[in-house]
């Protein structure tokens, strides 16, 4: 049999920053206005039992905020897993070759010193076509081997984390000015 937790059980900050991303998907999915989102919030951020947040999320659909089970048994630690070495990725800078380390060190002197060479009017304009063509050689010797879609999918990642963090800090300032307001 499972036991119901008591609402007056106190939350800890874990809760709230789940319950503050559970209130963010339903202000994405317009179930509530930026002005409600903000007053909710901030009363998640007062919150010091589980029926105060219940309250606040009575009258929407799931998403919920999680709350942490009962607490377990304490178990010995697991043991450490042992360092396996990291397979060299193709493109990445430590599984290129001799050539390929010349090339990108060379390159980008190359261009410097071009684009150095036509501000001043030493040299006409069309030797820009030099650093061109060592670009394409450049490319050519890494292919698409260091732009996996793992790299993708990592800036992907990366950019919603750091959209994410925007946003609440958007959130924040507002709620803060809302207060300074009043």
């Amino acid at each position: 049999m499972t036991e119901v937790p008591s609402p007056q059980l106190r939350i800890s900050d874990q809760n709230r920053e789940s319950a503050l991303s559970a209130l963010g998907e339903h202000m994405s999915a317009g179930r509530i206005d930026i002005d409600e989102y903000g007053e909710r919030s901030a009363r998640i951020t007062a919150a010091k039992t589980r029926g105060e947040l219940v309250e606040l999320f009575a009258d929407l659909p799931a998403p919920h905020p999680r709350y942490e089970d009962a607490p377990q048994a304490v178990t010995a630690p697991e043991p450490a897993p042992t360092a396996q070495p990291v397979p060299r990725r193709p493109g990445t800078p430590d599984s290129w070759s001799g050539g390929q380390r010349f090339v990108a060190a060379f390159v980008p002197l190359v261009w410097i010193a071009v684009i150095a060479l036509i501000a001043t009017g030493v040299v006409h304009g069309t030797l820009i076509l030099v650093p061109i063509g060592l670009s394409i050689f450049g490319r050519s010797m890494w292919g698409h081997a260091g732009h996996s879609h793992h790299d993708h999918r990592d800036r992907r990642e990366r950019h919603l984390r750091d959209r994410d963090r925007r946003r609440e800090l958007r959130d924040s300032f507002r709620d803060h000015r809302r207060g300074l307001d009043r």
